[in-house]
């Protein structure tokens, strides 16, 4: 019904429809997505209030937990096709607001250097500087134009995951800067008249003094590199776990998949940040160069790029089923477990980092014998008590055989745990 509601046809008055890319339309992507959130939420927190129910249902605890899951389950997938139809508007108003980003900067560049020329005077260096951010700007806003469905200029450093990655984002502004610097000297190489003057530009781009900016760029780029290998590796093999996002967000830069705060990628990005600060400076001084990037500086960056790397190694394990017990509410017998029972499957790593959303929790399944049980959402005040990242219940279907029966849950990313055997009597 919220995704009908928000995607109504245009109206007498000349209404938008639910997904034009408006950011303050009142009936665009934005707006929709934030009502059908905002519904869910209250029909959820009606459910674990015991309101809402069916007279059908109300007398059976295991019928109203059922027909609660479904109802939210189909209530959610409503929800994430709105957050999906937001991502995409949200992605294609982005390439311009980058656009409007770059130049901005070299706006503030041409201010700055008009500020710093009261009493110096107007140099060639600052000709060459502003003609190097302009082609840079200019570059920039033809990828944005050409990338503009996916994010314009920040389409490269957007992961697979429909996250942006820390590590090509490092790796994209050091690209960009040394990229900046190099032409500063072609252009002041150009414009040159003088033998002198020629050899000393070209003496700037000697290895002895850019050795430092040259090493902290190679080792970067191959961290972006190594990262999207590993990562990917590791999922495959089913030790890492990895949902995508609805749309990419520049918290991703600091925060793990499930938006915590990630130690070994704030450092990274705090470090790199300062020295790229830093050589910035030094090439502001000293334009007739490559920044001399001192190497107690550079070795500052390499430690925290290997940190971030090994970061990378240790995150993410494989989901693991330590016990299967039978559920036992208050004042039944104890028993073994039969068909039609409850079983609590005890564990870690149910659910996956960002897959807390009821979309993806409704996505779980456990493999009970041949059967394929999906876990059922419990609804509770803020949230879910079932299921959890380690613990989950289900109930022991009649399909099920009675005698040895192997117990596997497969998550929400897809991967599957080890298998527990229980025994299921009659």
């Amino acid at each position: 019904m919220a995704v009908q509601e928000a995607r109504g046809d245009l109206g007498a008055e000349g209404v938008h429809e639910g997904g034009c890319t408006c950011g303050d339309c009142p009936h665009g992507a934005r707006e929709g997505h934030r009502r059908a959130v905002a519904a869910f939420l209250r029909r959820r927190d009606e459910f674990a209030a015991g309101r809402g129910l069916p007279a059908a249902v109300a007398h059976s605890a295991s019928a109203s937990r059922q027909w609660v899951s479904e109802e939210l389950t189909q209530r959610a997938e409503a929800v994430a096709e709105q957050g999906r139809a937001e991502g995409a508007a949200w992605l294609a108003r982005l390439w311009l607001r980058t656009v409007c980003a770059v130049w901005g900067a070299v706006t503030l560049l041409l201010l700055a250097e008009a500020l710093t020329a009261i009493g110096a005077g107007w140099t060639g260096a600052r000709t060459a500087a502003l003609l190097a951010a302009l082609a840079v700007a200019g570059a920039l806003t033809a990828a944005c134009f050409f990338h503009r469905a996916r994010g314009g200029a920040l389409a490269p450093v957007i992961g697979e995951d429909n996250r942006i990655s820390t590590s090509r984002t490092v790796a994209a502004c050091w690209v960009l800067f040394v990229g900046y610097a190099v032409l500063l000297l072609a252009v002041r190489l150009a414009a040159a008249s003088g033998h002198a003057e020629r050899d000393a530009l070209i003496s700037g781009l000697d290895l002895a003094r850019g050795a430092g900016v040259v090493t902290v760029l190679a080792v970067v780029c191959g961290i972006a590199v190594l990262v999207r290998r590993v990562v990917g590796l590791r999922v495959l093999a089913q030790r890492l776990q990895k949902v995508p996002a609805h749309r990419p967000r520049a918290a991703d830069l600091l925060t793990d998949d499930s938006g915590r705060g990630a130690f070994a990628d704030i450092q990274y990005v705090a470090i790199s940040a300062v020295a790229l600060l830093f050589a910035a400076v030094r090439l502001a001084r000293r334009p007739d160069q490559l920044p001399d990037l001192p190497w107690g500086l550079a070795l500052v960056v390499l430690i925290s790029a290997a940190t971030y790397l090994a970061g990378k190694y240790a995150e993410g394990g494989r989901p693991v089923i330590l016990s299967v017990v039978r559920a036992r509410e208050p004042g039944d017998l104890d028993g073994p477990i039969r068909t039609g029972d409850d079983i609590e499957i005890r564990g870690s790593g149910f659910v996956p980092p960002g897959a807390q959303t009821a979309d993806r929790l409704s996505r779980m399944v456990v493999r009970i014998g041949a059967v394929d049980v999906h876990v059922p959402l419990v609804p509770v005040a803020g949230g879910f008590r079932n299921p959890t990242d380690n613990a989950l219940t289900v109930p022991v279907p009649a399909e099920v055989e009675p005698g040895s029966v192997e117990v596997q849950v497969v998550t929400a990313a897809g991967v599957a745990t080890n298998r527990c055997i229980v025994q299921v009597t009659e």
